[in-house]
């Protein structure tokens, strides 16, 4: 699996060797050791999330302030634009944001660790969206920018306004919100 650092040298684009034929296809998604090796820490995984979402979903930018979570993000159907942004504001990096596209066909994954938040953007018909988290989920240290934040100016690679939900709606600007020291 070769693993790269993005701009944001913590986000880690990992792309896994597939071995195909007129059979189908064979790859490794997870291997402890590697993983482990890439991000140059042990990090125990403890819930897998599944979603679907059509096409122009946007969902983020997510984080726990409290019970921060690292997560490995994949694709598994359809196509996405997928970020993370530094909320470490002793970080050299803070306020920027990164960005990869996931897809079914090229089974990329992104590693994105505690400290920053997430968000992606559905550019198929459909997608099916599947990550690993090292925090369970905790609604009440949940939080959430608005995609749109100025300050953070994210290209989200969208031809038309997405389709959010009421919570990402009412997302706060990175002025107002609340992040990690």
């Amino acid at each position: 699996m070769k693993a790269t650092p993005l701009a944001i040298p913590e986000v880690i684009l990992f792309e896994p060797k597939v071995f195909g034929d007129e059979r189908g296809f064979f790859f490794e998604s997870f291997n402890q050791q590697a993983f482990t090796q890439a991000i140059g820490q042990k990090v125990e995984f403890v819930q897998d999330n599944h979603s679907k979402s059509v096409c122009g979903v946007l969902r983020g930018i997510h984080y726990q302030i409290r019970k921060a979570q690292g997560k490995l993000v994949r694709v598994t159907q359809g196509t996405v634009f997928d970020v993370a942004v530094d909320l470490r504001k002793s970080s050299p990096t803070f306020g920027q944001w990164v960005g990869a596209e996931l897809s079914a066909e090229n089974k990329h994954q992104l590693w994105i660790p505690a400290g920053f938040g997430h968000g992606f953007v559905v550019l198929s018909d459909t997608a099916e969206f599947l990550y690993k988290t090292t925090d369970f989920y905790a609604p009440e240290h949940e939080r959430c920018i608005i995609w749109n934040d100025p300050t953070l100016a994210i290209d989200w690679k969208l031809g038309a306004p997405p389709r959010l939900s009421t919570k990402d709606s009412q997302g706060k600007l990175l002025a107002q919100a609340d992040v990690y020291v």
